[in-house]
């Protein structure tokens, strides 16, 4: 062989080589192709509904709400006869008497399909938490017109000032955008609603505030706020009513720690 040969030899020899394996390679991943997108699980698809729906307004995984949590429902229900289908159909139609008088907002435009997927995922709730015993609640005392004191759970007014918390303010801003309507301007009742400054003095509780507002009352003509307020925003509200209802809180627009 003449040596110019040798050396064009040489020099082929790996280009060869580096071709040969580009092409394996560029074989082999033609014949894996990366995999599809894959379909959720029944229970990823199922989690998904129940969070986008307006169950969230009414249910946590693991403590009751205005409804029971999902692990108490699982606790109950799981693994008796029929009990899907039983379940979906409280979904989609609503109703009460299970768990309480508060009604259940019905459904009606979810699927079979829908409502099988958000059963399973409910029925397969078990978060392991074990009940915590609940801290004890600060107290605020605040002094009112007539001499007396009334103790709260939470804050009026910001600590040295009489300017209301963030959280009063924001009750008074949804109030005053949604609720007023009915319930009057400054929480004061109206021909269509009642004062619910009365109701909070005749003793409806945050929790029975919470439950009416998310339910609604539709045989009173109230809509059902869940899904468009959640449990905080609610909360607020009765925070800045309750101030409306002891006269600590004035009519309009209370002075804020955000001003």
């Amino acid at each position: 062989m003449h040596p110019r040969d040798d050396i064009l030899h040489a020099i082929r020899t790996p280009l060869l080589v580096t071709s040969i394996v580009a092409i394996i390679q560029a074989l082999c991943w033609a014949g894996n192709p990366a995999p599809p997108n894959q379909e959720p699980s029944p229970g990823a698809a199922g989690e998904k509904l129940v969070k986008a729906n307006d169950c969230s307004s009414c249910h946590a995984l693991d403590r009751p709400m205005v409804g029971p949590s999902y692990d108490d429902i699982a606790k109950r229900y799981r693994g008796k006869a029929d009990i899907a289908d039983k379940l979906a159909a409280k979904i989609k139609q609503g109703g009460s008497g299970n768990w309480g008088a508060v009604p259940m907002i019905p459904h009606p435009d979810l699927t079979a399909a829908q409502l099988k997927q958000m059963v399973e995922w409910i029925l397969a709730q078990d978060s392991g938490a074990a009940a915590q015993p609940e801290a004890p609640a600060n107290t605020y005392i605040y002094t009112l017109a007539d001499g007396t004191t009334a103790k709260l759970d939470f804050p009026l007014f910001v600590q040295g000032r009489q300017q209301v918390t963030k959280d009063v303010f924001h009750g008074y801003e949804k109030f005053d955008s949604y609720c007023y309507r009915c319930h009057g301007q400054d929480a004061t009742g109206s021909e269509t609603a009642p004062d619910l400054r009365n109701s909070l003095k005749v003793g409806m509780t945050e929790q029975q505030f919470l439950s009416v507002a998310m339910a609604g009352r539709a045989e009173k003509g109230m809509p059902s706020w869940a899904g468009f307020l959640s449990e905080d925003e609610v909360k607020e509200i009765y925070e800045y009513v309750k101030g409306r209802s002891l006269d600590l809180v004035p009519v309009g627009r209370p002075p804020s720690e955000m001003d």
